[in-house]
């Protein structure tokens, strides 16, 4: 079986690819039977020169290989019919811009493999940038802050080496005694958690949070049950909220009363309370003045995720007067990071952790008869059909919805 690694091509460019020079040659390693070749690309953070020196034959014609293998989606123009591609498409939620991306896998007989629906048999992702979306987050809201109140500065996290390099700046900075409300539970939430701990910043119970003044900085981390509360007074289990969210309503403003920067790395499902609306926002006791969005769901659960920021320009002022976007020196105005492609400003880093992860998780799915259904479960699409775990997805292939 032939692998190729394929050139990122979606604009603006993206520097990550799913295997460091390093990790590929562990693929090698592990399954010599595979054989393996590098698409070159001027774009990616591993020169080709790094790959060649590993040992893998770099080139600009994939015809001959069976499965391809990238990050962002592959515009229509360059995708090879009759082949199997690991990418994410950015299709499984009806996103109306590439419906015509999938449209053409299934004319061209593409096997699609989704990054996003690789999956356990209990539907927990496997593989993904999030703690690297979680890394960058914390550290671009910080930035903000420095912005903000002209009290430091540091550099953006795209011109820095490697995850090692940006906590340095970061111990660099003097804070001042802010409380730090950090919400989710998953590898995003987490990611901004190691930002938080290696700034040696004091991790606060909820009731300390809620109550007690600091004369340092502070951040406690929360999840549903914390920001959420049942309608009828219950107090049962986060499965409950999953399976029931209409049965709940926002508990959120108690932490935004007393939250000065905000970091939103929780998953919102659909039916679920917005943390905090327009009007929420208006509230004379709202004291939150710095959002960094990492889930950055436009529109949604937090009000003043107007639109997603670019890591050209991460943020913008939200008015909760007006509800409009507003320059983020505006007075009163609330500050917003909402990049949406965050792990991009840490290239190397994320290439390397997820390299790790699709070594670990799918490509022995490849040489064990797909023994744990991960193949199986994450193909989208299989002899020019959706497979019927997509089948949903007709209606929208087929311009319906």
């Amino acid at each position: 079986m032939k692998f190729g690694i394929i050139k990122e091509r979606k604009n603006p460019p993206d520097r990550r690819v799913v295997f460091s020079p390093q990790k590929l040659q562990e693929f090698q390693q592990q399954f010599p039977e595979a054989s393996i070749v590098v698409e070159s690309s001027n774009i990616r953070v591993f020169s080709d020169d790094a790959y060649a020196k590993a040992g893998f034959e770099i080139t600009e014609d994939l015809s001959d290989c069976d499965v391809l293998i990238g990050v962002k989606e592959v515009p229509i123009a360059s995708l090879l019919p009759n082949k199997k591609y690991f990418f994410f498409s950015h299709t499984i939620k009806k996103q109306p811009y590439n419906r015509d991306l999938l449209k053409a896998m299934l004319e061209k007989n593409i096997t699609l493999y989704d990054h996003e629906v690789i999956t356990d048999p209990k539907g927990n992702r496997l593989i993904g940038f999030g703690r690297y979306a979680g890394l960058v987050g914390a550290y671009n809201g910080f930035r903000a802050l420095g912005i903000k109140e002209h009290t430091f500065s540091l550099p953006k996290a795209e011109s820095l080496a490697d995850l090692p390099a940006l906590i340095d700046q970061l111990n660099a900075i003097e804070l001042p005694a802010i409380k730090i409300l950090l919400t989710g539970s998953g590898k995003v939430a987490r990611g901004a958690k190691e930002i938080l701990d290696a700034m040696h910043i004091k991790s606060v119970s909820i009731s300390e949070y809620l109550t007690a003044s600091f004369n340092e900085p502070v951040y406690c981390k929360i999840d549903v049950l914390d920001y959420n509360k049942r309608i009828d007074g219950q107090v049962l289990t986060n499965s409950d909220f999953y399976n029931n969210p209409s049965a709940y309503v926002s508990n959120f403003m108690r932490f935004a009363k007393v939250t000065d920067y905000f970091i939103a790395g929780h998953f919102f499902g659909d039916g679920s309370p917005y943390l905090f609306t327009r009007e929420d926002a208006k509230n004379e006791h709202f004291n939150i003045r710095l959002v960094a969005d990492i889930s950055c769901d436009i529109d949604g659960p937090v009000a003043s995720t107007l639109r997603a920021s670019t890591i050209a320009e991460p943020i913008y002022g939200y008015d909760p007067e007006t509800s409009e976007e507003v320059a983020y020196t505006s007075p009163g105005s609330i500050t917003v990071m909402a990049v949406d492609n965050l792990p991009c400003e840490l290239p190397k880093d994320a290439s390397d952790g997820f390299g790790d992860l699709f070594l670990t998780h799918v490509i022995p799915a490849f040489f064990n008869g797909d023994k744990d259904g991960i193949l199986a479960r994450a193909a989208m699409t299989n002899e020019q059909q959706l497979t019927p775990r997509y089948e949903y997805l007709q209606g929208y292939v087929n311009g319906e919805e």
